[in-house]
C-alpha cells in the first residue's frame, strides 16, 4: 500500500529533483531555486527557498552526513549549501561552462560530481573546493549519474545512451550502449546481490531511458577482474519515455516516473510490479525513496511533489542482528549503522552518526565521554540508551564475528571443504572448483596458476570446526 500523504506546491515552474537526507527533503525546480522541507512535519525550514541560480536548477542531492546539499543549473555551475543555516558555501564553475545537468556526492569521501550538457564531468574536492578530477564522454550530454556505495567507481549516462564506468581517478573503465534513444537517469543499489554460480558480489544497477524502458545491471569490479558489466533484465509496464529510477534503501524496491504521467514501484528480485501511482496530471520528471523511514517523494511537471507513506514491515532489532551477523559489526558501514539505530528506536541520531562518519568500527568503540563530548549528546538520558544498545551489540558481536582465515577469499563466507591452490591460498571447495572452471588464475594475485590441482586443508577444517564448538557452548 502506497498512500499520499503530503502534496507539495511551492515551485512555481516544473519540479526537476527531489532527494532525502536522514532529517531533510530537498526539492528543486525551473523557477530557479531549492527548498528544503523538514522530515519532521514536512514544514518549509526557515532559509529556503534557496536563490543562488541565475538560470533553471536541474538535480540537487545530500552529502552523506546531510551537511552539505549540492545543486546544479543550466547558468554552468554547481553549488554547495549549508544545511544548518542554508548558507551558500561554494559556486563551482563547470570546465567549458556549459549546462550543468546532473551532481551527486560520493558516498565515501568529499567528493562532489557534476555532468554537464556537453559531455564534460567534474570531480570536485568539497573540502578544498577545488577540481579534483575532469573528463568527458564520447558522445552526446552527460545526464545521469551514480556512485558505488563504496566510492570506488561511478557511473555515468548520456543522451546518445551509453552508461560508461569510471574509477575514483576519473579513468574510463568501460562502456556499453544502454538504451538506443538515450539514458535519462541511472542508481546503484548500496545493497550487493551474489552471483550464486561464482560466489562474486555483484553491485546492482539500473538505468532507464527514452526508449521507454527500465534496465537491470550487475556489475563487476574488482583487482584481479577488473569491470564486468552484466545485463539482467528489462523492467516493462510504461509506455513513454522513462524520466527517473530509484532504488530503496535496501535494495528490495524501485521506483520509476514516466512522461505517461505515472509512477511505479517495482519488487527488485522478480520485476514485479508492487503499485502505480498515477496522482500527477504531467511529466514525472524524479522520484526518490528516503532513507531509512518508508517515504517516497515524486516530483512533476505539473509543479508539485507528492509524498507517499509505504505500507512496509518494520524491522525489528533481532531482525538487523540476524541480516547483519554474517558481516561482522567492526565491518559495518555507516548506512548499515543507519539501519541498526533505526531498528533501535534511535533513528533520530542517524543525521548526528552521519555527520560524525560513524561506521561499526567506530560504533564499538564509542563510550559515555566521546557521546557527551564528541556527539554533544546533551541528555543523560539518551546517552544511557545509545551506551546500553551498543553493549548489547557488543555482546552479540562476540558470537558472531568469524576470525578471517576461516572465511573463503572468493565467498567470504565460513569454509565448509576448504581447499588449497597452488597459489598457496585456502578457498572453499565448491567455489574455486566454479572459479577455475571458467578461468585459469589466482583469485587472489591474478597471476596464472600452474596446476589446477586443489589439496583438501585438513588443518583448516579441524580448526574451524574447534571454532564451532565454542561458539554451540
Amino acid at each position: 500500500m502506497a498512500t499520499l500523504i503530503r502534496t507539495l506546491a511551492d515551485h512555481s515552474d516544473d519540479v526537476t529533483c527531489c532527494a532525502f537526507s536522514a532529517s531533510c527533503l530537498a526539492t528543486c525546480s525551473l523557477d530557479k531555486t531549492i527548498r528544503v522541507y523538514s522530515l519532521a512535519d514536512f514544514s518549509e525550514l526557515p532559509y529556503s527557498p534557496l536563490s543562488g541560480h541565475s538560470y533553471a536548477v536541474h538535480c540537487c542531492c545530500f552529502s552523506a552526513s546531510g551537511a552539505l546539499l549540492a545543486s546544479c543549473s543550466t547558468d554552468g555551475s554547481a553549488a554547495l549549501w549549508d544545511t544548518r543555516d542554508g548558507r551558500c558555501v561554494a559556486a563551482l564553475p563547470q570546465p567549458g561552462a556549459s549546462a550543468v545537468r546532473v551532481c551527486r556526492f560520493c558516498p565515501r569521501g568529499a567528493r562532489l560530481l557534476a555532468g554537464a550538457a556537453d559531455g564534460s564531468a567534474a570531480l570536485w574536492d568539497v573540502r578544498s573546493l577545488q577540481l579534483y578530477r575532469s573528463g568527458k564522454v564520447k558522445d552526446g550530454s552527460l545526464v545521469a549519474c551514480a556512485f558505488s556505495p563504496n566510492g570506488d567507481f561511478f557511473v555515468t549516462g548520456s543522451s546518445s545512451g551509453d552508461l560508461t564506468i569510471w574509477d575514483d581517478k576519473m579513468r574510463c573503465l568501460y562502456n556499453e550502449k544502454a538504451h538506443d534513444l538515450g539514458v535519462t537517469c541511472c542508481d546503484i543499489s548500496s545493497h550487493p546481490v551474489s552471483d550464486s554460480e561464482n560466489g562474486l558480489k555483484y553491485f546492482q544497477m539500473a538505468s532507464c531511458g527514452q526508449d521507454n524502458q527500465i534496465k537491470l545491471w550487475l556489475i563487476l569490479f574488482t583487482d584481479f577482474l577488473g569491470v564486468q558489466l552484466k545485463y539482467k533484465c528489462t523492467l516493462n509496464g510504461h509506455s513513454a519515455p522513462v524520466l527517473a529510477c530509484a532504488f530503496s534503501c535496501d535494495g528490495q524496491m524501485i521506483v520509476s516516473g514516466s512522461v505517461d504521467k505515472c509512477v511505479i514501484i517495482y519488487e527488485t528480485n522478480t520485476g514485479n510490479t508492487l503499485h502505480t501511482l498515477s496522482q500527477h496530471t504531467r511529466y514525472v520528471t524524479t522520484c526518490a525513496f528516503a532513507p531509512h523511514r518508508p517515504l517516497l517523494a515524486t516530483g512533476s511537471m505539473d509543479k508539485t511533489v507528492h509524498i507517499w507513506q509505504l505500507d512496509l514491515k518494520q524491522p525489528c532489532a533481532g531482525d538487523i542482528v540476524e541480516n547483519e551477523s554474517k558481516v561482522a559489526v567492526e565491518d559495518w558501514s555507516e548506512d548499515d549503522v543507519s539501519a541498526w539505530l533505526c531498528a533501535q528506536d534511535l533513528a533520530d541520531f542517524v543525521g548526528l552518526f552521519k555527520m560524525n562518519n560513524i561506521d561499526g568500527k567506530e560504533l564499538l568503540n564509542l563510550t559515555k565521554e566521546s557521546l557527551a563530548n564528541e556527539l554533544k549528546i546533551e541528555s543523560l538520558g539518551l546517552r544511557s540508551k545509545v551506551l546500553q544498545k551498543i553493549e548489547e551489540l557488543r555482546m552479540t558481536t562476540v558470537s558472531v564475528s568469524v576470525p578471517d582465515e576461516f572465511l573463503c577469499p572468493i565467498t567470504r563466507e565460513l569454509m565448509k571443504d576448504p581447499v588449497i591452490a597452488t597459489d598457496g591460498y585456502s578457498y572453499e571447495r565448491e567455489a574455486m572448483e566454479n572459479w577455475i572452471s571458467n578461468r585459469r588464475s589466482s583469485p587472489m594475485t591474478n597471476l596464472p596458476l600452474h596446476s589446477l590441482m586443489l589439496t583438501p586443508n585438513r588443518t583448516l577444517k579441524m580448526a574451524i570446526s574447534r571454532w564451532l564448538e565454542t561458539q554451540q557452548k
